[in-house]
């Protein structure tokens, strides 16, 4: 399959290849951002950062907003609620410096967000989801504001359509799609008619595709079948990172690079452990690097044994020793290729009460805001 020769402008960011992290919680804090940037170029997107906590100055939340040296654009995805906390919010980020771009989070589908109408259950509210974007572009001035929403809240409540004018008619520099509504959560097959529809739909600004895609493969059948502008990779790359070398030869129309042996994959498992502990201590990052390491290893013939003692690891003279026990020429496995991370089934998304009564209500839910961030 050749390179579609898709170009990506996010504001003033030419992004090349056309090819964006997305954020998720728990996962792409900038220890896992610059191992990825390190494989591949494209847009790195922080974990998700309330506007409630960023305003409130919540210690996690400051410390979540950490930024490598050389990472440019700084791309923090911000999440919202209240229109007048999300202008707050953006006013500080643009007024103390803390990011070059910001991405609105209107795409997630976890319970103790959606109940509260907020990530993938708010563009349902037209009204009060416009009122957002249209304070976030206010108040970020120049700096280029984006937005993520799913599909729609179920197969009876689809509202991607109206979310793709709306922010563009709000000032949004680029729409993403994620191809599944709440309902779904990750379960099942991402619908990429719907990003088709609206890449139709929204005609002034770049509308990128999101869901499904596991390889660079993925992401060129993407881009043919729906015409969008750009991809968004998400569970795709987990303990993968070097994903991001295969989207950019892929879209520049070169050789595949080869799949990692085992040894290559466990220096990245180690390089992965030092910028975890350079981030959160030696205690902190290595706890965080556990869930990772099914990950890394999917696939690969490694002993029961040494799965358990890499997932109880807590320093780095044992993580050396279990590394070691690996076989490094262990090519890399057929089976590791395809779907990762949470699947799970789905459900009745959680809603407020008589969230769906009025679409055109502009009013915030009681209590919406949280107060934490990270999804």
């Amino acid at each position: 399959m050749s390179a579609p020769g898709t170009q990506l402008r996010i504001g003033p960011y030419e992004v090349d290849p056309p090819v964006v992290l997305a954020p998720m919680a728990g996962i792409t804090n900038v220890a896992f951002r610059r191992l990825c940037r390190e494989h591949g170029a494209g847009i790195y997107v922080c974990e998700m950062i309330t506007s409630r906590a960023l305003v409130e100055r919540h210690p996690a939340t400051l410390h979540m907003v950490t930024f490598d040296r050389g990472e440019r654009p700084r791309s923090m995805q911000l999440y919202g609620v209240d229109p007048a906390t999300v202008r707050k919010a953006v006013e500080m980020i643009r007024d103390e410096d803390l990011a070059d771009h910001i991405d609105l989070n209107f795409g997630c589908p976890v319970p103790k967000v959606t109940r509260r109408g907020g990530g993938a259950a708010l563009p349902y509210k037209r009204a009060l989801f416009g009122e957002i974007v249209r304070c976030a572009v206010e108040a970020a001035g120049p700096m280029p504001v984006t937005v993520k929403f799913r599909v729609g809240i179920d197969d009876e409540h689809t509202t991607f359509l109206d979310a793709g004018r709306i922010a563009e008619d709000a000032g949004a520099v680029a729409v993403a799609l994620h191809g599944r509504t709440a309902a779904q959560r990750y379960s099942g097959t991402a619908d990429w008619d719907a990003i088709a529809e609206l890449k139709q739909a929204v005609t002034s600004i770049p509308v990128l595709g999101n869901g499904d895609l596991f390889a660079a493969t993925d992401a060129l059948r993407m881009v043919e079948h729906t015409g969008c502008d750009g991809v968004v990779v998400g569970r795709g790359c987990l303990g993968r990172p070097w994903l991001f070398a295969e989207l950019q030869a892929a879209f520049r129309g070169d050789a595949a690079p080869p799949a990692p042996p085992l040894g290559e994959v466990a220096a990245t498992l180690r390089r992965h452990a030092e910028l975890l502990t350079d981030h959160l201590g030696i205690d902190k990052g290595l706890r965080d690097l556990r869930k990772h390491i099914s990950w890394y290893l999917h696939g690969f013939p490694v002993g029961s044994e040494v799965r358990r003692r890499l997932g109880m690891v807590a320093g780095f003279a044992e993580l050396d020793d279990l590394l070691a026990e690996l076989d490094p020429h262990a090519p890399f496995p057929p089976e590791a290729e395809g779907p990762r991370g949470r699947q799970g089934s789905p459900g009745r998304v959680a809603l407020p009460d008589g969230w769906l009564d009025d679409p055109q209500d502009p009013a915030v839910p009681a209590g919406a805001e949280l107060a934490h961030s990270g999804g």
